[in-house]
């Protein structure tokens, strides 16, 4: 059998299916982009239920791709068997429709026979305990009956979540009997490692709901599956994923860069080895989607990986961030068919050697934390760790919560999960405002009962226009009437009030006619219905009356000049940043705007000036805006930017701002861009690890804010009695002046302090051996302390130091030992918690010093009083 290479492998599947006339596709991205039940894409069939489903329509009735996956699921078998890993690539043809078992079958035994030319008396196949057709189509094509298994819906029935499924059909490589368990009736099936499944062909014909019922899909599918890995185990006749050549190049990398050799794959070390390797081709994968890590989602997952893989970097050795080094041989191996790797190889790099660092910030407390407890609980008898302390290495040390788990089962502890994932969801619901009273969710199940079509909008081009009252409720009830006085919602089969919708705000006006005037605050769309929230100011309204609708236009014209800024706003950083900058969220009204966007670090005040001139520059040449409407298909083929992990409907609207922007955008916008007036940013921050946030402003509301800039300016003159115009320099000799106070200050309080040391050992207690110091100085910080501990400790032993610094109403103790004290058994980080715990406060540190925080002044003298008792 030739032994073939992992990339050969890929392009001759996807040739082969090329010649039966299948449409060959690029891999889709790991976000979703029309499934909310996924975080990532996880199977080849995944990002195509629309088309198996028939509620979208495919670019052929057959196509063949190789699917990028990652499955996290198993995640603490990666690395310790041979055939688990995070992230992998499947290979398929589908069907949508158009042709069935018979040639799946047939093509399937051709590859197999003719291409790979694998050792067909070595292929086994199972087939579903009912299909019959199946087995007959087998025999046909040349495998004979007695290498034919049936098997349970457990093994032969494929089905993930909700979606397409239905029987199937594998392909099993056979091994050998030295990989056997030795049973006479082994086969597929059996538990050992003898059969190697590399192939599923999933006959399609149900679409599975979440009430766990089947209903008959219109057109029987194929959905085949051949996992790459796997199949260049199988062609390269190795052992485990990790010696196929393409993982194995990133394996040698990993030996390189740790200087740890890998050997069979059983040791620990190796086991480390191989899941760094596996989780950065994942995180390599997933950045280059732009997947970014964070606290949640898929973000969360990709951090976990990172983090996983920089702590057994660690268990290797490695004391300095080490990760993005892999990166380069993963993109080498792997670009050619994946060229946006290449693209995104220096943002890769990037956003690994970020995280990796933001980790190792936190790792070696957070190990010690650990260590403790685990010290703790050997101490109490105890094998598992509370979830409370889990959820604390999770909040504040960023321990993703399987990291946690494998160290104490690397221990010998347990976790108790049930109690850390209590916390976790105690802390979700912090972020929860439960509003019993309020609309939101009632109207989506509930509003077809109140109007039978939609609301038509007319804002696009107008801001004035008449509409029918079709119905008003509120608080969960539909009402007959909206008194003066009353809030409530109306529904109106036509207006020209823009809804909240994509980050910007709805419009406000007025709703009325001769029987009653209502002041509209808000406006929400349900189900393409558009609800008024309004304040009656005068009369009576009801159901079927005939209204004048007027929008507040300064208010509309504000946003959207905002709106539109943010369109030239993104088009700018990406030409700034790079064309991984993404949208990740915004708000816009008509007072400024925030942008969202992914990036892995702070713009500098020159990326900050260059996106501002560019914006700048594309208001003053007053580019047209315009709009039209497309399918998905033609809007993506234009080059428009949308969020297309987001569901949008078969037709979409593009806005263009002259040929500098194309977005898919359903909100309101200025005629030209001119009409924005100007551009300025005011600030630039973190969101959202991976995440950073824009606040700017444009037009009446930059002039608003620069009128008040002034008044600052002004004010901050007189105080220091000076002009604007000469601001600067008094303010550099308001400074340089405090600077030299400072400095006086300083050095009287170290003449001070140097006077002071020698009386307070002079004055210390002595307690078994050991003189204890107590002081409190008013006015001092806790560097101060530090320094005066410093000096004393220079001079004398077997000293303890209990020292308080009073500023206000806040308390600073600093509890600093002689070496000899602590050789003695005393330790500064546990004696300062129960010191500062007397007046209030808590607090931690080493052996040797420590200090803490406390709220109540009076309480000084009881907290020496610890000290005594704990000496």
């Amino acid at each position: 059998m030739e032994k073939i290479g992992l990339n050969k492998i890929r392009e001759m599947f996807l040739s082969f299916f090329e010649s039966k006339e299948h449409y060959r596709l690029k891999s889709f991205p790991l976000i979703p982009q029309h499934d909310k039940s996924l975080l990532i894409i996880n199977s080849g069939m995944a990002p195509m239920k629309p088309w198996f489903a028939g509620t979208e329509t495919p670019p052929s009735r057959r196509v063949t791709t190789c699917q990028k996956c990652v499955r996290t699921d198993d995640i603490e078998n990666v690395g310790i068997t041979d055939r688990h890993g995070t992230f992998f690539e499947m290979m398929g043809n589908f069907s949508f429709g158009q042709y069935f078992k018979t040639e799946a079958i047939a093509w399937a035994y051709e590859f197999c026979s003719e291409w790979l030319k694998l050792p067909m008396e070595r292929v086994w196949a199972t087939v579903y305990e009912d299909d019959d057709e199946a087995l007959e189509l087998w025999v046909k094509t040349g495998i004979p009956e007695n290498r034919i298994v049936k098997l349970g819906k457990d093994d032969n029935f494929w089905e993930i979540g909700t979606g397409p499924c239905g029987p199937c059909s594998e392909l099993y490589f056979d091994r050998g009997e030295e990989f056997g368990c030795g049973s006479p009736d082994c086969k597929p099936g059996c538990d050992c490692d003898r059969y190697i499944e590399f192939w599923n062909l999933v006959f399609t014909q149900f679409d599975a709901q979440e009430d766990g019922t089947y209903l008959p899909l219109e057109h029987p599918n194929i959905d085949t599956g051949m996992g790459l890995e796997r199949m260049a185990c199988v062609m390269q006749e190795t052992n485990s994923i990790f010696d196929v050549d393409t993982i194995k190049a990133v394996i040698e990398t990993v030996e390189r860069i740790t200087g740890v050799k890998y050997m069979d794959g059983k040791n620990p070390s190796d086991t480390s080895i191989r899941i760094i390797t596996d989780h950065m081709r994942a995180a390599t994968f997933m950045i280059s989607d732009n997947i970014m890590p964070s606290n949640e989602g898929r973000g969360y997952v990709l951090r976990r990986l990172i983090r996983r893989a920089a702590r057994h970097g660690r268990k290797l050795g490695m004391s300095e961030p080490f990760l993005s080094q892999i990166i380069n041989t993963i993109i080498d191996t792997s670009a050619g068919a994946y060229p946006e790797l290449e693209e995104k190889r220096i943002f890769i790099r990037k956003i690994v050697q970020s995280e990796e660092k933001k980790f190792d910030e936190t790792l070696e407390q957070g190990m010690e934390l650990i260590a403790g407890f685990m010290n703790d609980m050997k101490a109490a008898g105890r094998d598992t760790l509370d979830g409370e302390k889990a959820f604390k290495l999770h909040d504040t040390f960023g321990f993703p919560i399987d990291i946690t788990k494998e160290i104490l089962t690397e221990n010998g502890f347990k976790l108790d999960e049930e109690g850390f994932d209590v916390r976790m969801e105690q802390q979700k619901n912090l972020g929860k405002t439960v509003a019993a009273e309020s609309d939101f969710g009632w109207e989506d199940n509930s509003i077809d009962y109140l109007f039978e079509g939609k609301t038509e909008f007319t804002g696009y081009d107008k801001v004035e226009d008449e509409g029918t009252i079709k119905g008003i409720f509120w608080n969960k009830k539909i009402l007959s009437s909206l008194k003066e006085g009353e809030t409530g919602r109306l529904i109106l089969d036509r207006t020209p009030f823009y809804a909240q919708s994509g980050g910007q705000e709805s419009d406000t006006g007025l709703i009325y006619c001769d029987d009653f005037a209502a002041r509209v605050t808000e406006v929400r769309k349900f189900n393409d219905i558009y609800a008024h929230e309004v304040v009656i100011e005068r009369g009576e309204a009801k159901p079927d009356m005939k209204v004048r609708c007027l929008v507040d236009e300064q208010r509309r014209h504000g946003s959207s000049r905002n709106h539109s800024a943010t369109h030239l706003l993104h088009k700018a950083l990406r030409e700034v940043l790079g064309e991984h900058v993404q949208q990740a969220g915004s708000k816009v009204d008509d007072k400024e705007l925030r942008f969202d966007f992914t990036h892995f670090e702070a713009m500098t005040p020159k990326q900050i000036k260059d996106v501002e001139n560019i914006v700048n520059e594309k208001i003053n040449m007053f580019l047209p805006v315009s709009t039209e409407i497309l399918s998905i298909r033609e809007a993506v083929k234009t080059g428009a930017i949308g969020l297309f992990e987001e569901k949008y409907g078969d037709e979409v609207r593009v806005v263009s701002m002259g040929e500098f922007s194309k977005e898919l955008c359903g909100g309101v916008h200025v005629a030209n861009t001119g009409q924005i007036g100007a551009f300025k940013i005011i600030s630039e921050s973190g969101s959202a690890s991976g995440i950073r946030r824009i606040v700017a402003l444009t037009g009446a509301g930059l002039l608003a804010r620069l009128n008040e800039y002034e008044e600052i300016i002004g004010s901050v003159a007189e105080a220091v009695k000076a002009k604007p115009s000469n601001l600067i320099e008094k303010v550099d000799s308001i400074e340089k002046e405090n600077a030299e106070l400072k400095a006086q200050l300083d050095s009287f309080k170290t003449k001070s302090l140097n006077t002071v040391s020698a009386k307070m050992i002079e004055d210390s207690k002595e307690i078994n051996g050991i003189r204890l110091v107590t002081r409190l100085f008013k006015d001092y910080g806790i560097d101060d302390l530090r320094t005066l501990s410093d000096e004393i400790k220079s001079k004398h032993n077997n000293v303890a130091m209990v020292l308080a610094a009073q500023n206000g109403e806040k308390i600073t103790f600093l509890v600093s030992l002689t070496d000899d004290v602590v050789k003695s058994g005393h330790h500064a980080g546990k004696m300062i918690k129960e010191i500062a715990a007397a007046a209030g406060g808590g607090g931690g540190g080493k052996a040797d010093m420590a200090q803490a925080g406390a709220k109540d002044p009076s309480k000084v003298k009881e907290a020496f009083a610890v000290a005594e008792k704990l000496l």
